[in-house]
């Protein structure tokens, strides 16, 4: 996979932290980042198959029992 390099700011002190985590983990803070953002990426793309398939179900609607008519009315819901 051919790989495009990115410029990226960061406070000080996220590069401090992030670096020694990468460190500790025997990796690079590039490979964090392309992990971070992959997982990013794949878990908005998840997002938005899930919403479209909901909308879709609402659009479609639900069988409440009442073949789209109900059986009361609102006054009878009302009733005290």
């Amino acid at each position: 996979m051919e790989k495009q390099n990115v410029t990226l700011s960061l406070s000080r002190e996220v590069l401090k932290r992030v670096k020694m985590l990468a460190a500790e983990q025997d990796t690079s803070v590039s490979a964090i980042m392309e992990r971070l953002l992959s997982e990013f990426a794949s878990h908005q793309a998840g997002y938005r198959q899930a919403r479209q398939d909901h909308l879709a179900l609402l659009k479609a609607g639900f069988d409440l029992g009442t073949e789209g008519t109900p059986t009361w009315t609102r006054e009878e819901l009302h009733e005290r």
